[in-house]
């Protein structure tokens, strides 16, 4: 107990200075959980979903795992989109990913914990199986460790269009968004992956469209880079 009396004590002026700057900030939070956001995310502490979004609690639904994984065998996960679609209903689920991802990093090393987090990170690296001909196709482990993060969101983005609550939401006419994010922690930016689906799809198709996009970029990203590189080198030698 001794040893998180700092947490504690923290708590107690979180709170206080919250209540100096708003009064009626917590009898506000007890009348209402209002989100129109449904966030799934990674569990790492770099990456406080409300924080980056500047939202207050209670306009942010989340869930958080390591790797981001959206499994339709996982209840947990799967009871959350149910709850947030159906009770709360919120009208877009964002699966947001984040470049150096230690779950990420794991899988593709394959390297073992012998324990239960092999077998969650099992389905990433079915991701990993799934397109092992484009990762290997990186010349650097840090770009292959980035490509799978996108990947990986587009993969678990494409599981949210495919659960049940998600495919019978969209059958009664609700309005629903699902979107695929990362979030680069080098410069706190989040990108969009291309990726937003309000209807039900061709799984195949939409996969195909958003890979094509996601190379696309990459390839426009490096080009920046290198263009930038080289009026760099250009200037520093003038």
């Amino acid at each position: 107990m001794e040893e998180l009396r700092q947490l504690l004590e923290n708590n107690a002026r979180w709170a206080a200075a919250a209540v100096e700057r708003d009064p009626d900030y917590f009898k506000r939070l007890e009348r209402q959980q209002q989100p129109q956001h449904l966030w799934i995310g990674c569990s790492d502490s770099r990456v406080p979903a409300n924080e980056i979004v500047a939202m207050q609690p209670g306009e942010l639904f989340v869930h958080r795992n390591v790797a981001n994984v959206v499994a339709h065998s996982d209840l947990n996960c799967q009871s959350v989109i149910q709850f947030a679609v159906e009770r709360l209903r919120v009208k877009h689920v964002m699966v947001v990913g984040h470049y150096g991802c230690s779950g990420v990093h794991a899988a593709l090393d394959r390297s073992r914990s012998a324990g239960i987090s092999d077998y969650w990170l099992g389905h990433v690296r079915d991701v990993v199986s799934q397109y092992q001909n484009l990762l290997d196709a990186e010349p650097t482990d840090h770009r292959r460790e980035s490509l799978l993060g996108e990947l990986n969101v587009l993969e678990q983005a494409l599981n949210v269009c495919t659960s049940a609550a998600v495919l019978d939401a969209w059958a009664r006419g609700q309005e629903l968004s699902v979107h695929g994010w990362i979030y680069r922690l080098g410069d706190g930016l989040l990108r969009h992956l291309n990726f937003a689906v309000d209807a039900p799809c061709d799984s195949s198709e939409l996969r195909t469209r958003c890979v094509g996009k996601i190379l696309a970029e990459r390839a426009r990203y490096r080009a920046r880079r290198s263009a930038e590189v080289s009026k760099a080198t250009t200037a520093a030698g003038a």
